[in-house]
């Protein structure tokens, strides 16, 4: 009997300053804080329902680097939003796809450990007036 993989319980970020990346996450991408562990160098976000856990690397140990998409209603404006609370941007907001319904944006930005971030918004076409 094959398994089928449920929707994703938590994503796990190993960075190598969790005294840089807490107030990054927190106030700059302004996810809800869950908990910190300042003994043990961890702290837990929610990210829209799904944990973000976050935890400082071993020393001599390198910080993981995945790439996570952020689903926002509108990028421009999440991407004015960001800009203007420190996220440095790689560039604009960019089409990078798009069908006979809808298109795909993008923007990229990186957290302070150098993780690749990016918002993405999944535009419907409107249907004609007739």
């Amino acid at each position: 009997m094959a398994t089928e993989l449920g929707p994703i319980g938590q994503i796990h970020l190993s960075v190598n300053d969790i005294a840089e990346a807490l107030p990054f996450y927190r106030d700059v991408l302004r996810l809800p804080l869950l908990f910190e562990v300042q003994a043990q160098k961890t702290v837990s976000f929610d990210c829209g329902g799904t944990p973000l856990y976050v935890e400082e690397a071993e020393p001599g140990a390198d910080a993981s680097h995945p790439l996570l998409y952020f689903r926002v209603d509108d990028i421009d404006e999440a991407h004015r939003h960001l800009q203007g609370r420190g996220a440095a941007f790689e560039g604009p907001p960019h089409l990078v796809d798009e069908d006979d319904t809808a298109q795909l944006w993008l923007a990229f930005f990186r957290d302070p450990d150098g993780t690749l971030l990016a918002l993405m918004e999944e535009r419907a076409f409107l249907a004609a007036e007739t």
